[in-house]
């Protein structure tokens, strides 16, 4: 089956590289691949006919042929919180985050490729999304953490029987020793940040909005953005829909106020973003100070005409209770987008447009902060 996966390419010098040989990234500007795929606008897109788990999409996805790795994860509830404001459900998935539309992609991927064991990195999220669908899959797994992630996400990463390499500082050096063991043979680096397949595991959250509101899309999407997994898929879909003559909305990423490199690139008009320190947050799911797809993202949102917003801890703490208030309990980097653009934001970053905003991850994972 795997002769017929789609390649690797790098959106910055063209290298090719076929999936089944390929290092984890370009080994020319060792920055992450982008995949030689599109679906053909032409074939029928049936979700409904369809499983019940984001395989639902096959007809949009890069792995062809018959998938086995799946635990009935995707189209979680859309549910008003204003007039104009929709909240996606993501935090109601099977490992309860997002990351698991991009994880069962990753696990399908490796279970064709077998290799000897799979390696990811991650700050909580998309380690658990992994480890549960590696355990799934009947892949051995090795997650990489920053000291200090949340032991409930550990905890859940343990009971998948994945395991856990704790790293003394923060996000990137735990990248970096994940990158040195994805180098050993017989690795398959799952990175939700370097493999494209993960992207077009996410892009199905926009596929299933475009489901939810009868074959249409919001005037804009509001996403919160770290390493960009979630802005970049949304792009994806996006794109892909527009070719079947849905109207694109704009794309408005968030980012925590303390660590916003994307932000501050943007509003500078910069085409990449130069590192930030990486400064403590509530948001640690966002915190990234150097996002390999910086390019990327930031032409993704200038591409839709959307922008940037950011949010201090303090908007973002009182955004975590407002919506428990509303019965959704979510961790407080799920309620960014919330705290951008609820009622109580300062001005109407809107602009009066009608938005979807994900809620990412459950509250269960994380609680609530002090006040």
């Amino acid at each position: 089956m795997t002769h017929a996966l789609p390649g690797y390419v790098c959106p910055e010098d063209g290298t090719r590289a076929d999936v089944r040989t390929a290092p984890w990234c370009c080994p020319l500007c060792g920055g992450p691949w982008d995949l030689d795929f599109a679906p053909d606008p032409a074939t029928a897109l049936e979700p409904a006919a369809g499983p019940h788990s984001l395989w639902r999409y096959a007809a949009a996805l890069p792995l062809p042929g018959a998938f086995s790795v799946t635990l009935s994860e995707g189209h979680t509830p859309l549910v008003p919180l204003t007039e104009r404001i929709h909240a996606k459900l993501d935090f109601l998935m099977p490992t309860l985050s997002f990351k698991d539309r991009g994880a069962v992609m990753l696990a399908e991927l490796a279970r064709r490729l077998a290799p000897e064991r799979v390696v990811a990195d991650s700050s909580g999220n998309a380690g658990t999304s992994v480890a549960a669908y590696c355990a799934r899959a009947g892949l051995s797994c090795e997650v990489f953490v920053p000291e200090g992630t949340s032991e409930k996400k550990t905890e859940q990463m343990r009971a998948h029987k994945a395991a856990v390499r704790v790293v003394p500082g923060g996000r990137e050096a735990t990248a970096r020793a994940a990158r040195a063991a994805a180098d050993e043979p017989g690795v398959f680096y799952a990175s939700h940040v370097f493999n494209p397949y993960f992207l077009h595991g996410t892009k199905t959250y926009v596929y299933e909005i475009w489901e939810a509101l009868g074959g249409r899309l919001p005037e804009a999407l509001v996403v919160p953005v770290g390493n960009g997994t979630l802005l970049l898929g949304a792009a994806l879909a996006v794109e892909e829909l527009a070719r079947r003559g849905v109207r694109p909305p704009a794309l408005i990423g968030v980012q925590a106020e303390a660590v916003a490199p994307l932000a501050q690139a943007f509003a500078a008009g910069a085409e990449d973003a130069g590192a930030v320190p990486q400064l403590p947050t509530l948001a640690e799911g966002i915190a990234i100070p150097a996002p390999p797809r910086a390019r990327q993202i930031l032409a993704a949102v200038r591409k839709s005409g959307g922008t940037f917003l950011t949010v201090p801890d303090d908007r973002l703490r009182e955004a975590q209770r407002d919506l428990a208030r509303r019965g959704l309990f979510v961790e407080p980097t799920a309620a960014a987008c919330w705290a951008a653009v609820s009622p109580t934001a300062p001005d109407d970053p809107l602009q009066g447009r009608t938005a979807v905003i994900p809620l990412c991850g459950a509250g269960a994972k994380t609680g609530l902060p002090p006040s």
